[in-house]
């Protein structure tokens, strides 16, 4: 056999032999791909019904309380559902709030759920914010009250630690959001650091609410109803030469000696105008406040009272108010009637109103009106 017949054997032989591995290697490469398509359809099945179970409901249970507070994320709205027992997984819970476009509408709040419940129950009570009204405690505060009063108020009702709520109303720091406060004059002699401050109103609190919650909210209603003036009442204020501390010790001053409330504007202004002589104020609420113990009667003895707050000794306004004012008596310091009204002196006819005078002359004859209206 020339090279040339070897040659061609050699050809054949290789054709007969390509023609035989291929179908065998194709089988082989198809079987591999069918088993990978295989392992991957498994590995997804597996994952998506491992999903499926978490979002499942857990097994039925009493009924808890969860509680959602302001500003929780979504992932940690979901943590406390699984801490609670309520869904299974957060992790996955998470993501199925994401795939929905749901949790940014979650509300705040106590809530009642229970172990059982559906994911889309559980997503549409917090989203309507269906909260459980949480215990209340429920208050009032007169106006006209000092600090000592308010603390002893709410310690004879059992809601605060009278010795704790005075220490923390006597303590420089921010309070919350509360901006008033921040208007206390940085004076050693103030009495009580908080006085004045405390708007007198009706509360109603979480019934756990410490004191330190307490003072914040009561601070905060002052700011509030700062807000409820006429709009122009901080360029008044500030037309006046006057700092809110101020305005708000002449409103308290008011509040303790007018007890009409359309005299409110008139004796502010009588203040007004006393300061502007300058006169001393001679104001007896003063000395009651500094006595502590307020008497029915204040004697000539008592008007001698070593004390900042003793309008008779001091010149000025005291250091700082001398009780909560109510917002009339607040606006009536603000926008004060202007008169040439320089004292006045209380009815004994049993109105409580009062006798005006522009002279210490006429002011002596309404001293002795009062006197004969009594009998």
């Amino acid at each position: 056999m020339d090279k040339s017949e070897e040659k061609l054997e050699n050809n054949e032989k290789k054709k007969r032999k390509r023609t035989q591995v291929g179908p065998k290697r194709w089988k082989i490469t198809m079987w591999v791909i069918i088993s990978l398509l295989s392992i991957m359809a498994i590995v997804a099945g597996s994952g998506a019904y491992y999903v499926w179970s978490k979002l499942q409901p857990t097994p039925k249970g009493e009924v808890t309380q969860v509680t959602i507070k302001r500003g929780m994320s979504a992932n940690s709205v979901a943590d406390t559902l699984e801490e609670n027992g309520i869904i299974k997984n957060a992790f996955v819970f998470s993501y199925y709030l994401q795939l929905k476009d749901e949790g940014s509408r979650f509300q705040a709040g106590l809530y009642e759920l229970a172990p059982g419940m559906d994911k889309s129950d559980i997503i549409a009570k917090l989203n309507a914010g269906e909260t459980v009204e949480a215990e209340t405690i429920k208050f009032t505060i007169p106006e006209g009250f000092t600090l000592l009063q308010i603390a002893d108020k709410l310690a004879a009702d059992g809601i605060v630690d009278k010795a704790k709520f005075l220490e923390l109303a006597e303590s420089d720091r921010v309070w919350g959001d509360a901006e008033s406060v921040r208007a206390v004059a940085d004076q050693k002699n103030l009495h009580k650091r908080l006085e004045g401050y405390l708007f007198p109103e009706t509360y109603q609190l979480k019934k756990e609410s410490t004191e330190e919650e307490i003072i914040t909210r009561m601070l905060v209603e002052t700011d509030r109803k700062l807000g409820t003036l006429p709009d122009d009442w901080q360029n008044v204020l500030e037309a006046s030469g006057k700092s809110l501390h101020q305005i708000l010790t002449i409103a308290s001053l008011v509040e303790r000696e007018v007890v009409v409330d359309e005299e409110r504007a008139l004796v502010a202004g009588v203040i007004m105008n006393r300061l502007a002589e300058p006169m001393r104020l001679q104001i007896d609420a003063t000395v009651q406040y500094a006595l502590d113990t307020p008497k029915e009667r204040l004697f000539h003895k008592d008007l001698e009272i070593d004390s900042p707050y003793n309008t008779y000794k001091v010149d000025g306004l005291p250091p700082g108010p001398i009780a909560s004012p109510s917002l009339a008596s607040i606006e009536a310091a603000l926008f004060p009637e202007k008169t040439d009204y320089l004292y006045y002196v209380t009815k004994k006819d049993g109105t409580q109103t009062h006798l005006f005078a522009k002279t210490y002359k006429e002011h002596l004859r309404n001293i002795e009106k009062s006197n004969q209206s009594a009998q």
